[in-house]
């Protein structure tokens, strides 16, 4: 059974830093990718960051400078470093694993809400 669980969500002022955990558990085969989206109320999930296996990552232009991917291959863990948070970016964020089959896997979602 695949798993994706996340964790770090949360409240966080404007201008303030989180850090988003997405373990992956039951992929048997190798992982071509993993990505964060995000979706807001009433709004389209969207491609937050993607990092391809042997690539560079890639970012929204709404998050580029701000927030980092990152990967740990060991664990099967990716990573995504929030920091100068905005309100803008509060939203539901879900981890996205791509099998070399190219079968999606998504996590349950972490609300990060960015609010004074």
């Amino acid at each position: 059974q695949v798993q994706l669980v996340e964790s770090g969500g949360g409240l966080v002022q404007p201008g303030g830093s989180l850090r988003l955990s997405c373990a992956a558990s039951g992929i048997i085969f190798s992982i071509y990718s993993m990505a964060w989206y995000r979706q807001a109320p009433g709004k389209e999930r969207e491609l937050v960051a993607l990092i391809i296996s042997g690539g560079l990552p890639n970012y929204a232009d709404s998050v580029k400078g701000r927030f980092t991917i990152s990967r740990d291959n060991a664990k099967n863990t990716v990573y995504l470093q929030m920091n100068s948070l905005k309100p803008e970016d509060t939203a539901v964020y879900y981890c996205n694993v791509v099998d070399i089959h190219r079968r999606l896997y998504w996590g349950q979602g972490t609300q990060v809400t960015v609010s004074t």
